[in-house]
């Protein structure tokens, strides 16, 4: 019996030791992303009993929104360090171990489709563009054209990095090609062409593909860490802005059937209202959906090319299991909690006289959500590393930080004054053209990845909201072409500031040097 009953105990507690560490992890990344979601409650908060000083319509189901995003991301990272992290990072090595230049590319082209098609951000984004283009713009169509671009991008950015090419050149030549596409592509893709480049990279896509342009620099001989390993993320969010407005002239070949943005605004909303047993049943296959490619490039590899089993097919099962119920959590609060507080507050904002608040509240989103962006202060940490003291994370947070506010109040401004986005992408690019010829070669790479960083599966869907709200809102302004845009403004402007600081701290340096 005194055997039996130490054989139950130790049961329990081995049952209670493995349930304890999914449980602490599943708590940490929740405590994680509230933390994220932390600075858009307070600017929310702030302005709502300072400015307005009245609850919000609808306040409680913003609140339980919200929560339900939190929970949606935390499954959904859980569910990716369980499955896609662990089981890419053995496939990386083993590649690497069989120094396989096109099984490396191949490699690097199925991980940036498979994690780009299910990124929800990106799932957001293509789905408002859906509802306000009254079906025109297909949303899997679009997420498919963004996949396979970063695809391409993987592919191509693991060439450069094996054959040693200066990634300035990459981005002169790209961003020449972006703005000449611009020229011809219609207006009601231009900035959504530039938003759905800004959503590739968050979370879940910088550090893997961070990880592999570094951890390529680092075993190649002669390739530096910080010039050769960064730039991956500048080319994956730049490649999906041409062929995205490439879609965007043959999608918009014929100008008629064009529906207008009140009304699409009106009716996208009833979409979002399912209800039922079998409505979350369809949901729930519609984000498997989502997740297959992913999981059917890593069985590819891992049974096809390799030929080997996984190490736990059943812990990765329920990884990939937390990531299709993420992701269903994150786009229910998505629907309750995000959009719905970008709308509202265009809506209150804009009954003022005056337009400064709308500035003030973009500026003040724009800063405070990017220096709790986790995926720039991974970024950050792994340049100031790279560097070797030429760098410093913290001065990197605030002037991205500061880019991002900057670019989301000009952003603001543009749809408040109903110019045309051309002039001002244009023109940001040619800036960042010449910025990119001026500054030392050291930063170049790292600036680019910095613009790509500053959006997150939380600010993409608020500043989104947002555009889209205030071009509800504003007279003589249509909601697919004005409301898009918010993203691209995020992605330049944190490349001007962080270039123009280096070129500032270079002259300042050089002049310390230079004998009076």
């Amino acid at each position: 019996m005194a055997t039996g009953a130490v054989q139950d105990i130790d049961a329990t507690q081995f049952r209670e030791r493995n349930l304890a560490g999914p449980l602490r992890d599943f708590a940490h990344a929740f405590l994680h992303a509230l933390r994220n979601l932390l600075p858009i409650i307070l600017v929310v908060a702030a302005f709502q009993a300072l400015l307005f000083r009245e609850w919000p319509e609808g306040g409680l189901a913003m609140v339980g929104g919200l929560l339900i995003v939190a929970v949606g991301v935390a499954l959904f990272l859980q569910g990716l360090e369980l499955s896609i992290f662990p089981v890419g990072k053995r496939l990386a090595n083993q590649f690497a171990r069989r120094g396989s230049v096109p099984l490396l590319m191949a490699f690097g082209f199925a991980i940036g489709f498979s994690a780009v098609v299910a990124e929800p951000a990106l799932i957001a984004v293509a789905e408002q563009a859906r509802e306000i283009s009254g079906g025109r713009i297909d949303a899997l169509t679009l997420r498919l054209i963004v996949a396979c671009s970063v695809g391409l991008v993987m592919a191509m950015g693991v060439l450069r990095v094996i054959l040693g090419h200066p990634i300035h050149w990459y981005m002169i030549a790209g961003y020449v090609t972006v703005v000449l596409v611009t020229f011809f592509a219609p207006a009601e893709i231009v900035g959504l062409a530039y938003d759905s480049g800004g959503v590739t990279t968050n979370i879940v896509t910088v550090p893997l593909i961070a990880a592999l342009g570094i951890g390529l620099a680092s075993s190649i001989r002669g390739r530096n860490p910080l010039i050769d390993g960064f730039g991956l993320v500048a080319l994956a969010v730049m490649v999906p802005m041409i062929s995205v407005q490439l879609y965007g002239i043959l999608v918009y070949a014929d100008a008629g059937n064009l529906a207008s943005g009140a009304e699409l605004v009106s009716t996208g909303g009833d979409t979002g209202k399912s209800a039922g047993l079998l409505a979350m049943i369809l949901d729930l296959f519609s984000m498997l959906r989502d997740v297959l490619p992913i999981i059917l490039t890593v069985l590819f590899f891992q049974y096809a090319v390799l030929r080997h089993s996984l190490a736990s097919p059943l812990k990765v099962g329920v990884g990939f299991g937390l990531v299709i119920i993420g992701l269903y959590a994150f786009v229910v609060g998505l629907k309750l909690g995000l959009f719905p507080i970008g709308r509202s507050m265009a809506e209150q904002l804009i009954t003022f006289d005056t337009w400064l608040w709308v500035y003030l509240f973009a500026f003040a989103i724009g800063f405070a959500t990017t220096m709790a962006e986790p995926a720039l202060i991974a970024v950050g940490q792994q340049a100031e590393e790279a560097a070797a003291g030429k760098i410093q994370g913290n001065v990197i947070r605030l002037l991205v930080a500061f880019g991002v506010a900057i670019g989301i109040t000009i952003g603001v401004h543009r749809i408040i004054s109903g110019d045309s986005i051309h002039y001002y992408i244009i023109g940001g690019y040619l800036l960042v053209i010449v910025l990119t010829i001026l500054a030392p070669r050291y930063i170049v790479a790292l600036a680019f990845d910095l613009g790509g960083v500053t959006t997150s599966e939380v600010t993409v869907p608020l500043v989104t909201a947002l555009g889209i709200g205030l071009a509800g809102q504003i007279d003589g302004r249509s909601v697919l072409i004005d409301g898009f845009g918010l993203i691209a403004f995020a992605s330049i402007f944190p490349i001007v500031t962080v270039m123009s600081y280096a070129i500032l701290m270079e002259r300042m340096a050089h002049r310390r040097e230079t004998p009076q």
